[in-house]
């Protein structure tokens, strides 16, 4: 069966075959949605068939991703994917909530959520046979690329601004792959790393362009969705014939921090391939939370309420949280339309707060760098805000682990005394 057969413009809707394009919409430049076969996929599963195997990784939902499984033995591409989630009582009772969880994507093999885009895209450009994959990223997407394309014998080149923090630089140097600085912003990183894909033939795995890099990103949607399940009954489940759902549901609210907005819309594919698929009776709502000297969405999104303009203008942007500071968002408009079409919203937060929520996670064992950190911070202030109903149940996403950003988590917290080597010195801090 041919899962994959086209796609779809997210701007003009115009349809074109899987040969017919690889990048973004010719007529208007627009983000391509993958399309696959919803109703041979219907025929031919249904959902315990994907739960029920032993798999843990996004390759647990081969039947829904646009490529076949990638071969061999057991690499770190194989293990993307099946991160946990933990339930957070006492800090929902602190908050006011009934229930809140945490989706910890630093567990993945390179520590972010990027690493589900890569595995995707390398193992496409496995398919298609490309000699060289490309990106434009401040540190993360990088080291996803790097990590999966070393795992696999693939050749990377990662563009990335000069100011990207040193671990996550140190990381695509050890997995291999060839680095390149650039002495400017992500946003012309991008514009670069575009240009030499035109000029040398790579294949470029940037985000929100790509359009696979967002098929990798729907597969934590999936895994909520599994996990919500069993905790919520009929609001995340439908039924083979119809689909019904108690008036007074809660429904499930998700917070994730936005950059360039191509999490939050893989995000919101994946629930919109469920519910097509008749497995999802209702959409979570999304809430993408931006740093306030990153909001190019959030704004627009605001302006949208009011006036109903999808325009996104660009920002100079300037945050602590570099994973998500973006001039111009490349997947902007789906992302915008990810809150928008979900009852979701956008919250926007300063750097001090995004300090503050690493310190507040740190105090529950989980290390987040300011980009996951924003989202826990963005639920503090809907929740402050008034935005957020007690009763409504909660899961955050942390993005990234805290080690890809030592100078910012060195922010979050006081630092520790230096002493002599002698028990009086102790007992001066311990009286």
């Amino acid at each position: 069966m041919d899962k994959f057969i086209g796609y779809t413009c997210s701007i003009c809707q115009h349809d074109y075959a899987p040969d017919e394009v690889t990048y973004t919409c010719p007529k208007d430049g627009g983000n391509l949605d993958v399309i696959l076969d919803y109703d041979a996929i219907r025929k031919k599963y249904q959902p315990e068939d994907l739960l029920s195997r032993a798999n843990p990784s996004i390759w647990r939902y081969l039947p829904l991703l646009p490529v076949s499984a990638p071969s061999g033995d057991a690499t770190p591409l194989h293990l993307v994917g099946g991160t946990p989630i933990y339930s957070l009582t006492h800090t929902a009772e602190k908050l006011g909530l009934k229930q809140l969880w945490l989706k910890d994507e630093s567990r993945n093999p390179t520590a972010s959520f990027k690493d589900r885009a890569s595995a995707i895209v390398v193992t496409r450009a496995r398919e298609i046979k490309a000699e060289v994959v490309v990106t434009a990223s401040t540190g993360n997407a990088g080291a996803a690329l790097a990590g999966m394309a070393a795992a696999v014998g693939q050749k990377a080149v990662i563009f990335a601004p000069r100011s990207a923090p040193q671990a996550k630089i140190a990381q695509l140097l050890v997995f291999g792959a060839r680095v390149i600085l650039v002495d400017g912003s992500y946003d012309d990183a991008f514009d670069l790393t575009v240009k030499a894909a035109q000029e040398f033939g790579w294949y470029c795995r940037n985000t929100g362009y790509n359009p696979f890099t967002a098929e990798g990103k729907k597969t934590a949607a999936f895994e909520i969705w599994e996990f919500m399940r069993n905790q919520m009954g009929t609001g995340m489940r439908a039924s083979s014939n119809s689909i019904t759902i108690p008036v007074n549901e809660q429904r499930l609210a998700i917070f994730v921090s936005v950059g360039d907005g191509n999490i939050i819309s893989g995000l919101h594919k994946g629930f919109k391939d469920l519910h097509t698929l008749g497995w999802l009776g209702r959409m979570p709502r999304i809430i993408g939370v931006q740093a306030e000297g990153s909001a190019a969405i959030a704004n627009t999104f605001h302006d949208f309420i009011k006036s109903g303009s999808e325009i996104i203008h660009p920002v100079q942007a300037k945050t602590i949280a570099d994973s998500i500071s973006v001039d111009l968002p490349r997947d902007g408009l789906r992302a915008l339309r990810a809150a928008s079409e979900t009852g979701g919203t956008y919250i926007t937060v300063s750097d001090q707060k995004i300090i503050s929520a690493i310190s507040d996670l740190g105090q529950i064992g989980v290390f987040a760098e300011p980009a996951g950190a924003a989202a826990f911070a963005g639920l503090i202030e809907a929740k402050n805000q008034g935005w957020l109903e007690a009763d409504s149940p909660v899961l955050v996403i942390n993005t990234g682990s805290g080690l890809k950003d030592i100078r910012a988590a060195l922010q979050a917290v006081q630092p520790a005394p230096i002493i002599e080597p002698t028990l009086d010195a102790l007992k001066r801090i311990f009286p």
